[in-house]
């Protein structure tokens, strides 16, 4: 099983890495719903914008985290 595990990440993270510029970290730090949504294509979002508090938590986030 691990096999195939690891087969799956490696082609999932080499499109992530080819198409959005993704690190290892970043990676590895989203959520299976932000991967999917990042490869989405343009147009085919269907979730609504984010809030101006998500936002905020967002950025409270990267600050904490050191970023």
């Amino acid at each position: 099983m691990s096999e195939h595990f690891a087969e799956a990440v490696a082609e999932v993270f080499g499109h992530a890495a080819q198409h959005l510029g993704w690190t290892p970290g970043t990676f590895w730090q989203a959520t299976p719903a932000e991967l999917e949504m990042a490869m989405r294509p343009a147009g085919q979002h269907n979730t609504a914008p984010p809030t101006r508090e998500h936002i905020m938590q967002l950025i409270k986030q990267d600050k904490d985290n050191g970023r």
